[in-house]
């Protein structure tokens, strides 16, 4: 089954469910409330009608596109839905209510709840009752394995043919595709090898994921290789992945372990979700709002930044390179050139406070941060965020990893312009501090929220308003 087809499907049962429940609401309202049983006939059907028949799916998709829906219309929960389904019902019912409800006329304060209840229940009722027919019919074609995730078990012992077993022996399939596993030591005695063919080590995991399109991964490992979980999961960060592993009874009697079906098998799901859908997508919508208005209202103060730069010394306006970005891929940066031309010729280096590379003019710029204003062109474009760790070239990202290996954690999220780790610690001088400044951008990615990156855009405006920057 065609993933983008299904996810049309719930797109489109939302927008007819949002026509029927408009549609019948407005008869509803014409002989109910206001007793009009002659006047439902299609030319004086007025204006609120044929606004809300237009607009109001529009409006109703945008929400759900917003809280993300949409995302992954194949591991949908009914439950989970239908409690999500009621409350931006609700909320949603607000927001029409007052902007197209309110100024009507009725006989009396009554008519006003009745207006509003009976909204909500239209359109709660149909939405729902379409999305749970959708749902369901999902559901049992995972069930029957009519469809199914590619699956990949990490282990190759034990644990790992025990589970395999036990969830190829389910009654009701939770729709995991077996394709092989990935054995963690380098001997050839894998008791998994006589039911799975061998992927290879835990060292091929990324290349493993990307060529068999691997969509989740189960980690099944015995007591004694449990060091190894770390390698894994660092191999596995920044990858599209859904990851689960086998709880001991630690984690069962911590709490750790989520009941999410009845019948299927016991796992711990290590969640790739940093921050809510909603946030997630307001967050973008905001770097976008807010880049746009620094690129317009601020765009004079190119013209002087431009002039300074190019008479400071000779060469280019702009400087640009190829940093990593989201997921590990590759973008172009670009900055206001505060170095004289060529300063690279001998390699990639690090700036420092005394750093002779660095124009007078550009030394100011740094200051107050204007050699980073082109990089809102980036947000913009979708390579960064306003708020993320920093993105470094692939050049020093080697170097952090034979300190660091948990820096590819970072690659999770979008780059930002500004960071927690920006602010705290400021540019870094060599390679010690880049892993220095690693654990405050650890520590914001694990905390997202949009409260957090309000604070560290309003930090980073003091450092600018107060020239601390470097």
């Amino acid at each position: 089954m065609n993933k983008r087809t299904e996810t049309l499907k719930y797109i489109f049962a939302d927008w007819l469910a949002a026509c029927l429940a408009w549609g019948l609401f407005y008869m509803y309202r014409k002989l109910i409330i206001e007793n009009r049983m002659n006047d439902m006939h299609f030319a004086n059907l007025d204006r609120k009608f044929y606004l809300g028949i237009l607009l109001l799916p529009v409006f109703w998709i945008c929400i759900y596109s917003l809280i993300g829906t949409y995302n992954n219309v194949f591991r949908k929960s009914r439950l989970r839905e239908f409690g999500q389904t009621f409350y931006i019902s609700l909320l949603g019912i607000v927001i029409i209510f007052f902007l197209l409800l309110l100024d009507d006329t009725v006989d009396s304060y009554k008519s006003y709840y009745h207006t509003f209840f009976t909204l909500f229940v239209l359109h709660f009722g149909i939405t729902s009752t379409f999305r749970f027919l959708l749902s369901t019919s999902v559901i049992r074609k995972i069930q029957d394995r009519q469809i199914g995730f590619n699956t990949i078990l990490i282990g190759s012992n034990t644990k790992a043919v025990e589970l395999l077993r036990q969830m190829q022996n389910e009654f009701r399939s939770e729709g995991n595709k077996f394709v092989g596993f990935v054995h963690v030591d380098g001997n050839n005695d894998h008791l998994l090898s006589v039911h799975l063919p061998n992927l290879g080590g835990i060292r091929n995991l990324r290349e493993i994921t990307h060529s068999m399109k691997i969509e989740e991964a189960i980690i099944a490992l015995e007591s004694s290789e449990h060091e190894n979980i770390g390698k894994v999961l660092n191999e596995l960060e920044d990858l599209p992945v859904i990851v689960k592993i086998i709880p001991d009874m630690y984690d069962i009697l911590s709490g750790s372990v989520k009941m999410n079906a009845i019948f299927g098998a016991p796992l711990i799901e290590i969640s790739p979700d940093l921050m809510p859908a909603w946030q997630t997508s307001l967050k973008r919508i905001m770097d976008i709002f807010i880049s746009v208005f620094v690129l317009l209202v601020f765009s004079p103060l190119y013209l002087f930044t431009s002039l300074g730069v190019l008479i400071s010394s000779r060469g280019p306006l702009f400087y640009s390179h190829e940093r990593i970005g989201q997921h590990g891929r590759p973008f172009r940066i670009y900055k206001f050139r505060s170095m004289v031309a060529n300063a690279e010729t001998n390699g990639p280096q690090l700036s420092s406070t005394t750093d002779t590379r660095v124009t007078k003019f550009g030394r100011w710029m740094r200051k107050i941060r204007l050699d980073e204003i082109p990089q809102f062109y980036n947000v913009l474009i979708g390579d960064m965020s306003i708020v993320g760790p920093r993105p470094e070239r692939q050049f020093f990202i080697d170097k952090i990893m034979n300190i660091a290996p948990h820096y590819r954690h970072l690659h999770k999220v979008r780059p930002g312009i500004t960071s927690w780790g920006q602010v705290k610690f400021g540019y870094a001088e060599n390679v010690n501090q880049m892993v220095e400044r690693l654990k405050y951008d650890l520590i914001y990615i694990e905390n997202m929220s949009l409260a957090v990156d309000f604070k560290i855009m309003i930090y980073t405006i003091l450092i600018i308003l107060k020239r601390r920057g470097k």
